[in-house]
């Protein structure tokens, strides 16, 4: 019986180092970069982040900044500076929310979807990127009125949350483009 437990551990643990492996060399053999490489292409060097304030929604603007120094520091890999000594300027702007219904019970609206608007504008070294974003929630609405505005500042900043997520995406697109205009210039230089 030691010997059936053993080889079953033992087999267990093989395959997991295979399978480890394998993955490791499919990711790198295929020439996978993280995010972060491609970004470097966009943003390299300080970050100062501003947020243009709704005065319809002022409590929001606090959690955009937090989430876009959040994404500096982690996703980006960047710092934080000051307006004077930073070498890129990231703009937000919230442009508010539309809430639509999705969903009736008896004559009451029961789910409804939030459509967040936002603008980021980057300025950088590579030049001026400018981006209009929509994300989106869709949420249940609760019969509290007490509820109910708390779930409405949940939905505006999961909105908020996607639309941020969208912004990475779009830098990192951004960064891909200028990677491979690069490559087609050393080509050329190569072939002269």
């Amino acid at each position: 019986m030691k010997s059936s437990s053993l080889y079953r551990s033992f087999f267990s643990v093989g395959i997991s180092k295979v399978i480890l492996a394998v993955s490791l060399f499919v990711v790198v053999g295929c020439g996978y970069k993280p995010s972060v490489q491609y970004i470097k292409n966009v943003i390299d060097g300080s970050v100062y982040v501003n947020v243009i304030v709704d005065p319809q929604e002022p409590e929001n603007a606090a959690y955009v900044k937090d989430a876009l120094h959040q994404m500096v520091l982690q996703r980006f890999k960047g710092s934080i500076a000051s307006k004077e000594e930073a070498e890129n300027i990231i703009t937000a702007s919230y442009m508010g929310t539309t809430f639509n219904p999705i969903s009736y019970s008896n004559g009451y609206v029961t789910r409804y979807r939030a459509d967040v608007k936002m603008n980021f504008v980057m300025k950088t070294k590579k030049g001026i990127y400018r981006r209009s974003i929509r994300g989106y929630v869709e949420e249940d609405i609760q019969a509290s009125s007490r509820y109910s505005s708390s779930l409405r500042t949940e939905a505006i900043r999961g909105g908020m949350a996607k639309a941020l997520d969208q912004f990475l995406a779009y830098v990192t697109t951004q960064g891909v483009i200028i990677e491979e205009v690069n490559k087609e210039k050393e080509k050329k230089e190569e072939s002269i």
